[in-house]
């Protein structure tokens, strides 16, 4: 019995292209990105020694841990050796794989015991009212709908995916925050100098109608546009991460069930109520 490939989600070379004409200004979901993670591991208390990032974007994440950690680039097939380090960060890229357990696989493998994996990358809630917009003026313009923007995974999900991937103590957890724009059509614009226009592999292989793209800006305005603020209207992201562990025997483990030895009310110092029959 063989496993069936996951579906394709992501043409690489449109990725590719569209990375190549990222600006360094537009970055600002990396920058947000790098220093959670630079926080989470100031909260771990010990030092890494042979780190790697998975990333699509080598330039924005080459210092982001100093110049000894490597950078790789997040193919199918991830550059890492078995065993080989022991802290593995998967960069702003996971939300465009054709498989996210796979790649998380493998970093678990090239993991030491007891080293760290990171992820983050943009989660189920970004850019939630730029999809509703260009869905309902697309099916007003032309009658259907096409893929236009990458699906993004919920929180409750991809803690599932650690566990499945054989990482221990998983965590997962999501930050969502607001941007403004002057205008939806200059929110697409923006997204295009971040790498992140449309490559899946099921998109429309012709330029998009001018009527479905001032259509949504329209909609998009009507539905969210703030009146005090100028008439900006908002975009939200949310930045996921995921946090696990190579295991080994030195980590916590939960105890089984009972086999406690302290009652929890005098833990607590609490009186027991009988209650009544």
């Amino acid at each position: 019995m063989t496993q069936s490939a996951p579906p394709r989600l992501t043409d690489r070379t449109a990725l590719s292209r569209n990375r190549a004409r990222t600006r360094d200004e537009a970055l600002f979901l990396h920058d947000l990105a790098i220093e959670d993670i630079q926080d989470r591991l100031a909260m771990v208390n010990r030092s890494f020694t042979d780190a790697v990032i998975v990333t699509g974007h080598p330039g924005k994440w080459a210092h982001a841990l100093g110049p000894s950690a490597g950078i790789i680039p997040d193919d199918e097939v991830l550059d890492l050796t078995p065993g080989a380090q022991d802290l593995v960060i998967h960069a702003m890229a996971l939300h465009w794989a054709d498989d996210p357990l796979g790649q998380i696989i493998q970093c678990a493998r090239a993991l030491r015991p007891d080293g760290l994996f990171l992820a983050v990358f943009p989660g189920g809630q970004t850019l939630s009212e730029l999809r509703a917009a260009l869905a309902q003026a697309e099916a007003e313009v032309t009658g259907g709908l096409s893929p236009r923007v990458a699906p993004m995974a919920e929180i409750r999900d991809m803690g599932g995916l650690l566990q499945r991937a054989g990482l221990a103590l998983p965590v997962a957890d999501g930050h969502p925050f607001t941007a403004t724009y002057p205008s939806a059509l200059q929110l697409m614009r923006e997204l295009r100098h971040m790498g992140e226009g449309n490559a899946l592999a099921g998109r429309l292989r012709h330029p998009t109608r001018p009527r479905v793209l001032l259509r949504a800006a329209e909609i998009y305005a009507e539905a969210y546009g703030d009146p005090s603020a100028d008439h900006r209207i908002p975009a939200t992201f949310d930045l996921v991460t995921l946090t696990g562990w190579s295991p080994d025997d030195s980590q916590p483990k939960p105890l089984r069930p009972g086999s406690a030895t302290t009652r929890l009310a005098d833990a607590l110092n609490a009186r027991d109520l009988p209650l009544k029959d």
